[in-house]
């Protein structure tokens, strides 16, 4: 609890301790009315204050202003009446700070949760100079410069390590529970929580341009891009507060005039009380207070799964989600080509792998990087000689004495060595030694564990239809798309094909629906940015996915999409609810109100009651669980 809670919550005793004790206290007249209105300032001056500068700088209709209008006509009423009963101005104001310290608590638990969720900002980073380690501020290490991270301390910058191991907690970038191993020569990006192992890094970005600075200011500006539903109640509010204050003016003035000219009692004091009531129930704070809330909560849970979605706009946009449109490497595929399969060799396996990385050892081409590593061996140069790269065709080479050639079908056309097709999918490596055929390897992009899970997941929450783009041949994307479920594929696409199709699918969708394409934001920017929720998949220190990408995804798995989907419709879900429910209530009760069937304890528990109820709800939007596929 903070110290403005704590002080709220002593005010809160101590006019509950005074108004038992008058009941106890022989005293009347102006000494009573003192004693109470004593009690009155004790839990109301600031509302009272807050008023007063409201009508000061020309906003004078908000809650406060309906508040102490309220409670302050309550004493008149007592006043006017002699009845000596001020004890309902004090509790209808008594039990609104009740619910405003509610409230708060509520509010203020939820940003701290989110606090700690996203607790990655470092507060400093190790120097070393000679032979010492000093702390500075992260934000004045020059970029090459060599720091060190030691067992428990946060990774400060983004950077390459130069020595060292160690296992990383990332999980309050990915919401990733298990650690991550790291080495020399990799990459690592601040936020991280160094378990075990000092390691050294040579920086590569600045403080305010590493993952940890553009993940804090992401998520703290999110509440800046407001949603239809937030725009809604700003607008609500503005007229719907002025609207009930003349309503309870013509309660309080036109209906006694009215009786009066119509020959009957006017009985001012029963419409002014009913008047005053009304302005109680009138309060809008359920729908000012848990709309944001929900908001926010959502926000903030989706941070806590390492979703980080940029605004409650994007937020409700993407709860309409009915097309999820994916590219295909690197989102439902590893973009990582491996080695699947050898066939028709007349040679041991290892061995042809080894002839095959030996003559591609020149090469820094992906399908020769993973040749080399299936082979797995060390690399010895000096056993291949005459290297020659044929483009478009492959190489050919001499190793131990053997003339080895790989490449594709053109490759043995053209040294008229008689091949043999392959059915399987993925790119065919065909090998001929000393001029006689020796099989074919089979290279594929592989397919990612949980790809085929997330389709059906999707599809599960509602998803219509889900559509992969790929620049890949027809024959690979449609083995790949019909592997896991996808519903259309649009293959051999350049990247202004991608954007052609996308404009297609867009113009296909229905009214009120929304397209999301889910791609790596680094070579989809374009298609990322015309969707109307672009998705960066796995871009953990991608600056340019989370420039063009409305929601981040910090980790590469596919099932975070429809994770992101949930958490977005169990959040407007939650606004709707508290939208409904507070609007029938409050209507409701105002309707009781003006035809004199509540009084104002009923009306004060109404209003704070409906509003505890709303934040409430609003605080579930924190936590989210997957349903089981």
């Amino acid at each position: 609890m903070t110290k403005k809670q704590k002080k709220m919550l002593v005010r809160i005793l101590i006019t509950a301790v005074m108004l038992i004790a008058l009941k106890f206290i022989p005293i009347t007249g102006i000494p009573q009315l003192l004693a109470y209105l004593a009690a009155y300032a004790v839990i109301g001056y600031d509302i009272l204050k807050k008023a007063v500068h409201g009508i000061a700088s020309g906003r004078p209709f908000d809650e406060n202003f309906l508040m102490a209008l309220a409670t302050l006509g309550a004493f008149a009423v007592a006043i006017w009446t002699k009845s000596g009963d001020y004890v309902e101005g004090i509790a209808v104001m008594l039990f609104y700070q009740i619910g405003e310290l509610f409230q708060s608590y509520a509010v203020g638990k939820s940003r701290r949760n989110i606090s700690a969720l996203m607790d990655i900002r470092p507060d400093y980073a190790n120097i070393e100079t000679d032979g010492q380690l000093t702390q500075v501020s992260p934000d004045e290490v020059a970029v090459g410069s060599i720091i060190v991270v030691q067992p428990g301390e946060k990774v400060p910058l983004d950077g390459v390590i130069v020595e060292g191991t160690a296992s990383l907690n990332t999980s309050a970038l990915t919401g990733e529970s298990l650690p991550r191993d790291v080495k020399a020569g990799d990459e690592i990006i601040s936020g991280c929580i160094d378990l075990s192992g000092v390691l050294k890094i040579r920086t590569t970005k600045a403080f305010g341009e590493s993952t940890v600075s553009k993940i804090l200011d992401l998520v703290e500006n999110a509440s800046s891009r407001k949603s239809r539903s937030e725009a809604f109640i700003s607008r609500f509010a503005k007229i719907y507060t002025p609207a009930v204050c003349f309503a309870a003016l013509a309660l309080a003035i036109l209906i006694p005039l009215g009786r009066m000219l119509a020959g009957a009692s006017a009985d001012w004091v029963t419409w002014i009380y009913r008047a005053l009531t009304f302005l109680v129930v009138s309060c809008p704070c359920a729908l000012v207070i848990s709309i944001p809330l929900s908001f926010f909560a959502g926000i903030g849970g989706a941070s806590r799964e390492g979703i980080l979605i940029k605004g409650s706009n994007y937020l409700e946009a993407l709860a309409d989600a009915k097309i999820v449109v994916f590219d295909k490497t690197g989102t439902l595929t590893q973009g990582v080509f491996e080695v699947t399969a050898v066939h028709h060799s007349p040679y041991d396996e290892q061995q042809l792998l080894e002839y095959a990385a030996l003559a591609e050892c020149a090469s820094s081409h992906p399908i020769s990087k993973s040749l080399q590593r299936a082979y797995g061996g060390a690399i010895d140069r000096e056993r291949v000689a005459d290297i020659e790269e044929l483009s478009g065709h492959g190489v050919t080479a001499t190793v131990d004495g053997h003339t080895v050639a790989a490449g594709n079908a053109k490759l043995m056309k053209k040294l008229g060595v008689a091949y043999r097709d392959c059915h399987s999918t993925g790119t065919i490596i065909h090998m001929a030694i000393d001029g006689q055929y020796a099989g074919h390897i089979v290279i594929s992009d592989i397919v990612k564990p949980h790809s085929k899970q997330a389709i059906a997941q999707l599809k599960k929450c509602g998803v219509q239809k889900t559509v992969m783009l790929t620049g890949d041949a027809r024959r690979v994307a449609d083995e790949v798309a019909s592997e896991l479920g996808v519903d259309e594929v649009r293959s051999e696409l350049l990247p202004a094909g991608k954007v052609e199709e996308l404009e297609k699918l867009l113009a296909q969708r229905g009214k009120n629906d929304k397209l999301a394409f889910v791609g790596d934001g680094i070579n989809d920017a374009p298609v990322l940015t015309r969707a109307d929720i672009g998705i960066a998949m796995g871009a953990m220190g991608s600056d340019a996915a989370i420039e063009a990408a409305d929601v981040v995804l910090m980790d590469d798995d596919p099932l975070q999409i429809s994770k992101a989907i949930g958490i977005s419709r169990k959040c407007i879900g939650i606004v709707r609810q508290n939208i409904v429910f507070s609007l029938i209530v409050k209507f409701g009760c105002l309707a009781l109100t003006a035809a004199g069937i509540t009084d104002m304890w009923a009306a004060i528990f109404a209003d704070v009651g409906v509003m505890v109820l709303a934040v409430l709800n609003a605080i579930r939007a924190l936590r989210y669980h997957a349903p089981k596929v």
